[in-house]
């Protein structure tokens, strides 16, 4: 064997491990970066998916559910809205194309609003601005095109998706376990971390989604009783719109009803005015049953997570982009927490993470939730040796002050964090990147 080559003293072998990891994590992202958006998607419904996955598991095996659930992601979740995506596209190319033609008869409409009694003047305002309106719907045109364009890119996207989705279901909790095993933060502030970023993401994938879904399927509903031309489309663009706060589906029932009462249907206008009032009003009752209270996350963060989102992360970043802010304050607000009871200063108590402090997120609905066995999960006797090992360090020092007549003992706070935690480090030395 060739003898081992003299490191000079500035270079020593730690450091150049952390070099050739720190090397090998940015080829790692430069590789992913291309379908990041992919894996963002997979991401979301593996977390949608993981509480069926963890009771199928215990029935079929691991890796049988998981294949199961990503048939049932595709035939129910993927293939519906693809199908969608294309009625809601084709429809949206069909309004274009009805613009472009001049086919939008401003007179009408302005004589239309007029005979009921409302002073307008569209004619004026429709020059003012066709060529910005005319800049826009062209942009919409050339959007579809490219989509089109990319479809076999997407497909590609989708596949990655799909083989992404199964890993994460077979070998979630691993995965968890995994990450507990090589970070360097403590027990506790991972747990905690983890547990928030829980929140989050319930709040955004279950609670904001889906009352976006629900107010869109139920005014898709209404407009299709009404016969209003573009269903589909406008169901579509009801959703998007549900998610930003202030906006709704106020955002797209007041257009289609100034247009209803343009084209002399009085009645069906007032209906829908009546129907869609309903419908908004129902995010109050809705968002409360799905997540336990109005708002979940601050409006800001919001509509600069979904827009920001968008354009780093594509289409998921409906979803991810909130998560995302949200979950750079939370790790801010633990840092801060952490330096501050390491410099032995006072912290707030106030949980301002952004997310829904009153989410249980405990049972089998959470990021790391369920880890425990052998699997590489956690084990729940690591976490009674840590309070073992907690207690005795601290006897010395209860003996200690007993000694020198002390009244009192002050305990360190880490070490109360540390004993209440649930989930210690995890025991297990299978590497998910193995398998």
């Amino acid at each position: 064997m060739a003898d081992r080559l003299d490191l000079p003293g500035w270079l020593s072998e730690r450091s150049a491990i952390t070099v050739l990891a720190l090397v090998s994590v940015v080829l790692g992202l430069l590789v992913v970066l291309p379908y990041l958006q992919y894996v963002l998607l997979a991401v979301v419904l593996a977390y949608v998916l993981m509480p069926a996955q963890r009771r199928l598991e215990d029935v079929v095996g691991s890796m049988t559910a998981a294949l199961t659930l990503v048939a049932v992601a595709v035939l129910a979740i993927l293939l519906p809205l693809g199908y969608v995506l294309a009625i809601a596209l084709r429809e949206a190319l069909e309004v274009v194309t009805a613009f472009q033609e001049g086919n939008l008869d401003v007179q009408a409409v302005e004589s239309q609003l007029e005979s009921t009694g409302l002073r307008v003047d569209l004619v004026d305002v429709y020059q003012t601005y066709q060529e910005p309106i005319a800049t826009g719907v062209q942009g919409l045109a050339t959007t579809a095109m490219e989509f089109v364009s990319g479809l076999p890119r997407i497909l590609i996207g989708l596949t990655v998706t799909l083989f992404v989705l199964f890993s994460l279901l077979r070998d979630g909790d691993r995965l968890i376990a995994w990450s507990y095993r090589i970070s360097p933060i403590e027990d506790h502030v991972q747990q905690e971390l983890y547990r928030k970023l829980d929140q989050l993401m319930w709040a955004s994938v279950v609670g904001n989604v889906a009352v976006a879904g629900i107010q869109a399927v139920l005014l898709g509903i209404g407009l299709a009783v009404l016969e209003v031309p573009a269903v589909v489309f406008l169901t579509v663009a009801t959703f998007v719109l549900a998610l930003l706060p202030l906006v709704g589906a106020f955002g797209v029932w007041v257009p289609v009803s100034v247009y209803l009462l343009a084209i002399d249907q009085p009645l069906a206008a007032a209906a829908l005015v009546v129907y869609g009032s309903l419908v908004s009003a129902s995010d109050t009752y809705l968002r409360p049953a799905l997540i336990g209270r109005s708002s979940a996350f601050n409006s800001a963060i919001v509509v600069l997570g979904i827009f920001g989102g968008i354009v780093v992360f594509g289409a998921v970043g409906l979803f991810i982009g909130p998560v995302v802010l949200g979950g750079a304050k939370i790790t801010l607000d633990v840092f801060a927490r952490e330096r501050a009871r390491t410099l032995g200063e006072k912290w707030g108590d106030v949980d301002e993470t952004g997310a829904d402090p009153a989410v249980d997120t405990d049972s089998e609905t959470g990021i790391g939730s369920g880890v425990d066995g052998e699997d590489g999960k956690v084990s729940e006797t690591a976490t009674n040796a840590e309070s073992t090992t907690d207690e005795s360090d601290t006897e010395p020092e209860l003996e200690e002050d007993n000694e020198n007549g002390a009244d009192e003992v002050d305990s360190d706070p880490t070490r109360e964090s540390s004993a209440d935690v649930s989930t210690g480090r995890p025991t297990s030395e299978h590497d998910p990147a193995d398998g």
